[in-house]
């Protein structure tokens, strides 16, 4: 490798990482990823044979994030957000500690039912309506916007299908879907447990102790259909709910897909998006509205943002980064089971939260298959990997799609919160957090495993 590439490709990253965490004017984070990644490519570090390999890679997730948005949207117009947010409220109860815990429960379940992008998409409006017919000033609403926020990203660890950079890395390493979830659920949920635990002693003065014990939400698209005209509330909120089960029903049948697609091999970006199809045609037949709206409300920048850091991070791969870690952690990695799921899961939050989880979990995953290490601890060493990857990344707002996700639905509903209000919260609860999940995955795995084998 020429030392002008090498130069160039260290810059390219010093300055879009600046860029990216200084963001002057509110410079849009995929602007300096953009250019970072086309002087890399200049440079020679990043050949063209390189970017096509990186589009077969990112495609897939590409792909499958582009379906589970579209299903976000179809929800949003069926009146599923609203519906939802109506739901939460009742529950409460009139108890803001409640509906702490409530809105957390919901997120966990969203990304189980879907991914940690397209929890997102959804819990963040349905919290938004809710919280804003609640009455609560912006500074009650963050506790419930944030958590939220942390949580649905983070219950992408129990289970590999929540997260589609878990399955892509799942490949790297030979591991099947199952016998991830048996190694990961139990550890990864008692870290989820920690987090939140956390997070309600953080936010425990700025809850809110009484709430109304209802909200009156505006009309959604459902509540205009034929069919429910001339019918008393009564039976208008049965059809509600018998219409958002249906929707309940079939989502969750997709989700049972991908679990079962990735089960044969089969590629699981084209089950989201035959689902995501499926439901569009479904709202076009039964409210009558055109599909047109779904390519104006994708983020398409964002995608743009995880192509530009994903090729930035393979040109300091192809500059030896790669080898510089299997270096410097094979020694340490090698020694000890708990120190294997302390480091490795540390490397990847470290350059998580930098390069955004997708390539960091791709270079740690492609670092540990050249470490020559055992089946026990490349297991562990990956697992690790993922925590990093799907906790551990969320100290700033870059280390996730998801998170960004987040702050645009956030900006779009004119909510403002900045990186410090952010900051502020997660360098308090995440790296306890990760400490935690790492070694309770050490110990869980070191009694697990002779069970199994």
């Amino acid at each position: 490798m020429q030392s002008a590439a090498v130069s160039i490709t260290l810059i390219s990253f010093v300055f879009t990482l600046l860029l990216i965490l200084w963001r002057p004017r509110g410079l849009n984070e995929a602007i300096p990823a953009t250019f970072g990644a086309i002087l890399v490519i200049l440079s020679g570090a990043v050949s063209m044979q390189d970017v096509l390999q990186i589009t077969t890679t990112v495609s897939g997730a590409a792909i499958t994030i582009m379906a589970t948005i579209v299903m976000a949207i179809v929800l949003e117009s069926f009146g599923f957000f609203v519906w939802a947010a109506e739901g939460l409220a009742i529950r409460a109860r009139g108890s803001g500690i409640r509906l702490f815990w409530y809105v957390n429960l919901l997120c966990f379940l969203m990304t189980l039912f879907f991914n940690n992008d397209g929890s997102i998409l959804i819990t963040t409006p349905i919290l938004l309506i809710m919280l804003q017919h609640l009455g609560l000033k912006t500074r009650q609403k963050i506790p419930y916007l944030l958590s939220g926020a942390l949580v649905a990203t983070a219950s992408s660890a129990p289970i590999g299908v929540s997260n589609i950079v878990n399955l892509i890395a799942l490949k790297i390493v030979h591991m099947d879907l199952y016998m991830q979830t048996l190694m990961m659920f139990v550890p990864a949920t008692l870290g989820l447990l920690f987090l939140v635990t956390l997070m309600f002693i953080y936010f425990y003065r700025q809850l809110p102790k009484k709430i109304p014990l209802s909200v009156s939400i505006p009309q959604h698209p459902i509540a205009s259909h034929p069919l429910r005209h001339s019918i008393d509330d009564r039976s208008s909120r049965k059809f509600s709910n018998r219409f958002m089960g249906y929707v309940l029903l079939f989502v969750f049948f997709v989700r049972l897909s991908l679990f079962a697609g990735s089960y044969f091999h089969l590629p699981i970006e084209w089950i989201a998006v035959a689902g995501s199809l499926l439901l569009l045609s479904w709202r076009w037949i039964y409210l009558k509205m055109p599909p047109k709206d779904v390519l104006t409300k994708i983020p398409w920048h964002i995608l743009i943002f995880a192509f530009g850091m994903y090729v930035i991070i393979y040109g300091l791969n192809n500059i030896g980064l790669t080898n510089m870690l299997i270096h410097v952690f094979q020694p340490l990695v090698s020694g000890d089971l708990l120190n294997a799921s302390l480091l490795m899961g540390g490397l990847i939050s470290l350059l998580s939260t930098f390069f955004n989880n997708h390539p960091a979990l791709m270079v740690g995953t492609m670092t540990l298959t050249h470490m020559d290490l055992d089946p026990l601890t490349l297991k562990i060493a990956y697992l690790a990997s993922v925590i990093g990857s799907d906790i551990g990344s969320l100290l700033l707002p870059i280390g996730t799609l998801a998170s960004l996700l987040w702050l645009h639905i956030l900006k779009q509903y004119k909510v403002k919160l900045s990186w410090k209000d952010y900051i502020k919260v997660t360098l308090v609860v995440i790296p306890p957090t990760v400490i935690f999940t790492l070694i309770c995955l050490a110990f869980w795995i070191t009694w697990l495993y002779p069970l199994i084998k």
